[in-house]
């Protein structure tokens, strides 16, 4: 949608105002609501997000650690780029989700120790969660619960085997969406 005011531009501001029920909207550019006086509280706050992804990626990319996070990946939707998204700390569309995906899992280890959900699930939607479930997901839950099971009663040769097949399934595991 272009500026209502110069028609020029891409209008990237939208106000919408309601007085006595009726409604009154306007799409400017950034420059000619600028010019209106309209701008952002938020525009000069540093959003926090991306700083702590920053961070993350940084530590993942040290030359003693083992995984790498790939930020030259880009979303072939909207185009943004994983190291975008760790400066802006939001997604450009929907796929991103999909596009960043593996890097998304390192940081989501790093932060829960395990990217995969481990809360309470609603009573009328459990079945249908687990069986919706791919079945390497499945096999990494359970081998992962059998290491911890191992590792408390301190059969360690047990939980080196365990690990070592939890190790190899995520090898295999492809991290692209299909």
């Amino acid at each position: 949608m272009l500026c209502q005011d110069c028609k020029k531009r891409e209008a990237q501001v939208h106000l919408t105002q309601i007085t006595n029920n009726e409604k009154r909207s306007l799409s400017l550019c950034k420059e000619c609501a600028s010019a209106r006086g309209f701008h952002s509280p938020l525009d000069n706050i540093p959003f926090p997000l991306a700083d702590i992804l920053s961070g993350m990626t940084q530590d993942f990319n040290s030359p003693n650690k083992n995984t790498d996070i790939n930020e030259t990946v880009s979303c072939s939707e909207c185009g943004m780029t994983f190291e975008e998204f760790t400066r802006q700390g939001r997604f450009g569309c929907g796929k991103c989700y999909d596009a960043f995906r593996s890097n998304l899992e390192l940081i989501m280890r790093k932060i829960h120790g395990s990217s995969l959900h481990r809360g309470t699930v609603p009573e009328f939607g459990e079945s249908e969660m687990e069986s919706s479930l791919p079945i390497p997901v499945q096999e990494e839950e359970r081998l992962e619960t059998e290491l911890n099971k191992a590792i408390e009663s301190e059969d360690f040769e047990r939980a080196a085997e365990i690990r070592d097949k939890l190790k190899s399934l995520r090898n295999s595991t492809p991290t692209e969406s299909k």
